[in-house]
Order: C-alpha cells, then sequence, then structure tokens
C-alpha cells in the first residue's frame, strides 16, 4: 500500500508540476500586456481556451507551437487573444486579455520585455 500512495503521489506532483505557469507570475511582461497577471490568465485559458483549441486542433497547445504560427509580437498577440475572446463570446474585460496574453507569453512565446 505504501508504494502504491508513493506512485500515487509521484502522479499528482507530476501532473502540478505540468500545470503550473513556468515562469514567475510577476515578472517584467512587453509593454502590451505589462500589466498582465499571468496567473490570473491560465485561469482564464484552461477554463475557456482550451476547450475550443482541442475541439479545433486536437492538442490544445499546437496552436501555439505550430512552426507555422503567425503570432511573433506581443501586440500581436494581444491582439489575437481579443479576437478569440471575441469569437467564443467569452466577454472579457480588457485586463482579462492582457492577463490570458501575460500567460500564454509566459507559457509558449517568450517575448522579452
Amino acid at each position: 500500500m505504501s508504494g502504491m500512495r508513493t506512485l500515487l503521489l509521484a502522479s499528482w506532483l507530476a501532473t502540478v508540476a505540468a500545470t503550473t505557469v513556468q515562469a514567475q507570475p510577476g515578472a517584467p511582461q512587453p509593454p502590451a500586456f505589462a500589466k498582465g497577471d499571468a496567473a490570473a490568465g491560465k485561469v482564464l485559458a484552461d477554463k475557456d481556451c482550451v476547450e475550443c483549441h482541442e475541439r479545433r486542433f486536437g492538442d490544445a497547445d499546437t496552436i501555439y507551437s505550430r512552426a507555422d504560427r503567425k503570432v511573433r509580437t506581443p501586440e500581436q498577440l494581444l491582439q489575437q487573444v481579443r479576437y478569440c475572446s471575441a469569437q467564443i463570446g467569452s466577454n472579457y474585460f480588457p485586463e482579462e486579455d492582457e492577463h490570458v496574453a501575460a500567460y500564454l507569453n509566459l507559457q509558449y512565446y517568450k517575448f522579452k520585455p
């Protein structure tokens, strides 16, 4: 039984590590979304973005890592977040769009301030 608990704990820790924002949530962001809160953005992205991306692409992360991705600047990232937000009818406030962009930047894009 002890071995099973260890295995479950290891599995849970791996899951938590995989779903945690990789960079510091308060890390400096590009001016386009400098006031964004990456931790808040992760919550919104997990709630609204993942389902749509999985439905369209099979794997939610594919859109961010594909070789021909269209987003090449922080401004384009924020613009794309706003476009997607409008498409799914999320009715995000502008600061929520910035939160999502900040999270996506830390997790995938790595644009520097």
